[in-house]
């Protein structure tokens, strides 16, 4: 029952949210993963841990496809994007956990980018 609650008031966020705030929704969702693979890691299940990587993956593909390659920060964000990607799926062969560590700290300084970005674009807009 929790479950279809967390479902339905993510899709109403999803539905009602800012291009900015959909970004950070895909930033934190992709920290959560992560520590989910960590945490599969830890107690050696392989298949969770794949399972939660993949995904993490696929929110990298979304991140890249909707970036607008008009901007300079666009071309570096999927620099980066893809040097995460490759990142994971070397991870899912080679198990050196700093590879997973690191690609968690840079989904959790994007997240916390975004958040102050959303913030101040929301302060911006009432002033």
């Amino acid at each position: 029952m929790q479950n279809a609650a967390q479902q339905q008031y993510l899709k109403v966020q999803v539905e009602t949210a800012s291009p900015g705030e959909l970004t950070l929704i895909l930033y934190r969702e992709m920290v959560k993963l992560l520590q989910i693979a960590k945490q599969f890691y830890s107690q050696n299940q392989i298949e969770g841990m794949n399972a939660a990587l993949h995904k993490v993956r696929a929110i990298l593909n979304e991140l890249i496809v909707t970036l607008n390659m008009n901007y300079d920060i666009s071309k570096n964000l999927y620099q980066l994007y893809e040097f995460y990607s490759r990142h994971i799926a070397e991870f899912m062969i080679e198990r050196n956990e700093k590879m997973l560590d690191e690609t968690l700290e840079f989904a959790q300084g994007m997240a916390e980018t975004w958040k102050q970005a959303v913030l101040s674009l929301k302060k911006g807009g009432n002033s």
